[in-house]
């Protein structure tokens, strides 16, 4: 966090949250102009499109100018309050200087309830006041639940409600369009047009939060960009499920639950370092091989899916990839990654879940140029080879499918490097 001091104050500035935000947007003021703060005090949340966080205080002292309002949109590195470190409470807060921007003054509400970032995030988007919500946690921490539970709905199904549909406005109609001659043109500017939305009783109109306007933003940038494709592969498990059968024991003692992600996850790691195609990025007029091996693995969480990473994958062995899987997850949905826990993925696993289906084609998640997309795993009836005979047998089998972006990807490589992986799940070659 960065700061600089003028006269006998510190001015806080937008801190750099991860390698690539240039910015961020100011949440919420947890302190007011005049309020005492005690070093490393949480003083404003932070968002970006990465993750959101609080910012702590560089240093005790009075809180004497606001620099940005809620929703301002600021720069890493620009100013955004300022603390006097030998200022008394209750004394005048400093003017501000004639080039200096118009302070802001935030409502003094209160010592804030205990609570996390994306606690807080929530009740702004449901206009939640959490003066008034009773924290379930410890310490009286609100939590996610108490939050949805104060406006009649939650994730438990004992709290299930439900909500009241919002007000839904009908959607001005377009003006008239003069009449033109048949056109053959296609794409945005061709014959075809959506038609307007007519309300309906019952409809519900739900509004994008912000997660969700990034991600759909991140989607249509891809599919814009990056002419994908698709390619699949069939893996026979037996072999990785003996040896995770082996040893899942002995790691559940250790506090390390051994998934099949697990184990997808490090034989993903290892085909990139034989295909660095695959581990790359796209310039303006070139593509760089990256040096590092950062696989980001897909987790969906309350507010939408959420990408963390786990750097030099490829230097883990199972026992690592496992617990880095579990740390990342858990979490992932309880809201305390960091932007730099979201950023520097080199590829991306996608896992279906307990929920899952057969299998299915992602969208790449930029700056990548490919995704792994993998399948429910099932019992199956393959055909093995024992003493010379093709016989049946029961195997665990799961589908996997790749998407590619073809600008740097060939098929050839695609190919192999999807069978790779897959060849190292049916051997079940793997360092514990």
């Amino acid at each position: 966090m960065g700061y600089g001091a003028a006269s006998m104050a510190t001015k806080v500035t937008m801190p750099q949250l991860g390698e690539s935000v240039v910015e961020g947007t100011i949440g919420k003021w947890l302190v007011s102009v005049g309020q005492s703060v005690a070093k490393d005090e949480p003083l404003v949340e932070i968002l970006t499109d990465k993750a959101d966080s609080e910012l702590p205080a560089p240093v005790a002292g009075i809180v004497t100018q606001l620099l940005a309002g809620e929703d301002d949109i600021i720069a890493v590195g620009d100013p955004i309050c300022e603390i006097d470190e030998n200022a008394q409470a209750g004394a005048t807060p400093t003017a501000a200087s004639d080039d200096s921007p118009a302070p802001v003054t935030a409502p003094d509400v209160g010592a804030p309830p205990p609570t996390s970032p994306s606690v807080r995030k929530l009740a702004r988007e449901k206009d939640v006041d959490l003066a008034g919500v009773q924290g379930s946690g410890d310490g009286g921490r609100i939590m996610h639940d108490d939050v949805m539970a104060s406006i009649g709905t939650s994730s438990s199904p004992e709290r299930m409600a439900t909500p009241p549909p919002p007000t839904v406005s009908r959607a001005p109609a377009p003006p008239p369009r003069p009449a033109q001659p048949p056109s053959r043109t296609t794409g945005p500017s061709g014959a075809f047009r959506l038609p307007p939305y007519v309300p309906k009783e019952g409809d519900e109109v739900v509004p994008f939060t912000r997660r969700r306007r990034i991600i759909a933003d991140h989607m249509v940038y891809s599919k814009q960009t990056a002419p994908d494709v698709v390619t699949f592969a069939e893996c026979d498990l037996h072999r990785t499920a003996s040896l995770r059968d082996q040893h899942k024991g002995h790691f559940k003692k250790e506090g390390v639950n051994l998934t099949y992600l697990s184990f997808a996850i490090a034989a993903t790691a290892r085909a990139l370092r034989e295909f660095p195609e695959i581990n790359s990025r796209v310039l303006d007029d070139a593509f760089v091989k990256l040096a590092e091996v950062n696989v980001g693995i897909a987790v969906d969480t309350d507010e939408g899916l959420v990408v963390p990473v786990i750097r030099n994958t490829d230097d883990l062995t199972i026992r690592g990839v496992a617990r880095a899987v579990a740390d990342v997850a858990e979490r992932a949905r309880s809201g305390d990654l960091t932007p730099n826990d979201l950023s520097g993925k080199t590829f991306t696993i996608s896992n279906p879940g307990r929920r899952g289906n057969l299998v299915g084609g992602a969208i790449i998640s930029q700056p990548n140029v490919a995704i792994l997309r993998l399948g429910t795993i099932k019992k199956r009836v393959v055909v093995i080879e024992h003493e010379g005979e093709d016989v049946m047998a029961i195997h665990p089998v799961m589908h996997m499918a790749l998407t590619y972006d073809h600008r740097v990807v060939d098929g050839v490589h695609a190919n192999g490097f999807l069978y790779r992986i897959a060849e190292i799940l049916e051997y079940g070659d793997f360092e514990l």
